[in-house]
């Protein structure tokens, strides 16, 4: 080996000498910062001697292998490829159900269900906070009544469901689940994700309603709940999405997310629960930016990482508790009003980084998310972008194609070594919570977005039609409309419920969610009888408002 080295760099020094240094007299470089998105250098050449470590056994393995650099499957996608979850949701619950329907009719092989700012702040629709907000970013849920209808036809037993809901999460989950019971589908059959990751909304999203550390048990609680009750849902998906959506580099991406993982892992650890019951359903969420290749290498980086704590530092036994699973989505953050069309090359770009990274699932954004919220023509060329990829492009027919690439593997090193310092630097702190409580992850990320946009603003950085060929000219995409009377329609049905349920069930069942919090119990079975008693999403929230008490972020300086 080091003979080889020193070859290596024999023949490197010679390259230079008699073919780069005469070249460059004759036509220079161009002049510019050759960089990453998130604004780490990028060398001219890559050799073997940019990587750490050349133990292919200990740092790739081939795939299905530990520690799963190279994917978690031996087969890759020859035997089956990712999940197509295109993310929807919009006004009323029967809107929603209608696209999701539009969605599976063309090929969607999975669903994926947005909220509005209501139901993710926990609060009923008529609720004066919240005035205006009907609709806007989700599809609008308060009771029961509304989740049977967005999931009304749909074949819950034969497609995967994803859930992009986090303070209230529970609720959501249970009302999904009540929806299964009453069509009699057992919860044994019913696969998906709700995201469930409180911790990146303290982070980066802002979307909280309690304080940490209650909040935390109500993640535990429906890790609990669902390991004995449904075994193929994710509980939890640890998101690094909205913390790159914030502003964050990549390695941060990496990092944070990954420390928030462990969070949740030592919080189960605590309650008592074994980490081979639970480790397996953890799963990941992911941004896919516009660097190709440091998209990849975050990725790849993900697995090993994470194989690395679950087996060597957390003691997990079984294999799939070592297993990164991840979806990914593409940075709605790169999309630009300005030529939306542009768009589309961009998620292209940054889907085919997801899939050549290893991805589980994969929404791809549509080309108009920068204007409003996707028309049905333009989500369905985001979803053709995944169809070509998987039919189209060759890249399913091997497994990893870019394994030992030598400028890949040298990013993922990279990625790895800035995330232990990143574990570093928040267990320095106390953990994930107290680095929360002390602003560090705000502050880093704060930097990060500013130093980007500067990049942008001083021209060091292009980005095409914003600050290099732009052009003047009417934006011509269709732009969805909304059922007008969709508010009013959901309003009468809440008021519908809250007259004809049992009030003296509801009054009862939550007091029981009232015990349940303030005692030790697990509040997954309170908040499921609260629910088929159709209690709102307001009511229970409020229940547990007065119970826990309502976060409020304070500055520190």
């Amino acid at each position: 080996m080091v003979e080889e080295k020193e070859a290596v760099q024999a023949a490197q020094a010679r390259w230079e000498q008699e073919t780069l240094w005469p070249t460059l007299e004759r036509t220079p470089e161009r002049d510019v910062r050759f960089m990453t998105t998130s604004s780490a250098p990028i060398e001219r050449l890559y050799t073997p001697l940019d990587l750490q470590d050349n133990d292919y056994l200990r740092e790739l393995a081939h795939p299905g292998e530990y520690p799963y650099t190279r994917g978690v499957h031996p087969t890759g996608y020859r035997g089956k490829v990712w999940t197509m979850r295109m993310f929807a949701g919009f006004g009323t619950a029967e809107e929603t159900n209608a696209r999701f329907k539009y969605l599976l009719s063309q090929g969607q092989t999975g669903l994926s269900i947005a909220f509005d700012m209501p139901t993710l702040y926990g609060r009923d629709t008529d609720h004066p906070l919240v005035e205006g907000e009907f609709g806007k970013c989700g599809v609008a849920i308060s009771s029961l009544a509304d989740m049977e209808l967005l999931l009304d036809g749909l074949p819950l037993d034969q497609v995967s469901t994803s859930m992009t809901i986090n303070s209230p999460a529970a609720m959501i989950w249970a009302m999904y689940l009540v929806v299964a019971e009453q069509r009699g589908i057992p919860w044994s059959r019913l696969r998906g994700t709700t995201q469930n990751d409180i911790l990146k909304e303290y982070i980066a999203q802002n979307e909280y309603i309690f304080p940490p550390e209650p909040s935390m048990r109500l993640v535990v609680d429906t890790i609990e709940f669902g390991s004995t009750y449904v075994p193929q849902w994710n509980p939890v998906s640890v998101s690094g999405y909205h913390i790159r959506e914030a502003g964050s580099t990549s390695v941060q991406e990496l990092a944070f997310t990954l420390a928030d993982g462990r969070a949740y892992v030592e919080a189960c650890l605590e309650r008592g629960l074994d980490i081979d019951d639970f480790a397996p359903r953890i799963s990941f969420f992911f941004n896919a930016h516009n660097d190709f290749f440091e998209e990849i290498a975050k990725y790849r980086a993900a697995r090993r990482i994470w194989a690395r704590l679950m087996r060597e530092t957390y003691g997990a036994k079984k294999e799939r508790s070592w297993w990164l699973r991840f979806h990914t989505q593409t940075a709605g953050c790169s999309l630009t009003a300005q030529q939306p069309e542009v768009n589309i090359v961009r998620t292209a770009i940054q889907a085919l980084a997801a899939v050549l990274g290893g991805t589980q699932s994969l929404h791809t954004n549509s080309m108009d998310e920068a204007l409003a919220l996707p028309s049905e023509k333009a989500v369905t060329i985001a979803l053709r972008t995944q169809q070509v990829i998987a039919a189209e492009s060759g890249v399913t027919n091997t497994v990893d194609p870019l394994g030992g690439s030598y400028f890949v593997e040298a990013l993922t090193d990279r990625m790895e070594r800035e995330t232990n310092e990143y574990f570093k630097a928040i267990y320095a702190q106390g953990g994930v919570i107290a680095a929360i409580r002390n602003g560090y992850f705000q502050q880093a990320i704060a930097d990060a977005a500013y130093r980007y946009q500067q990049e942008i603003d001083d021209g060091e950085r292009e980005v095409i039609a914003v600050n290099a060929h732009t052009v003047k000219a009417p934006i011509e995409v269709p732009i969805l409309e909304m059922d007008p009377e969709g508010e009013r329609k959901h309003l009468e049905r809440l008021n519908r419920v809250r007259r004809e349920r049992d009030q003296a069930l509801v009054a009862q069942r939550l007091a029981e969610l009232r015990a349940a919090a303030e005692g030790t119990d697990n509040t997954m079975p309170a908040i499921l009888n609260c629910v088929r008693a159709y209690c709102t999403v307001g009511e229970m929230c409020d229940v547990l408002r007065e119970t826990f008490g309502v976060y409020q972020e304070t500055l520190v300086v």
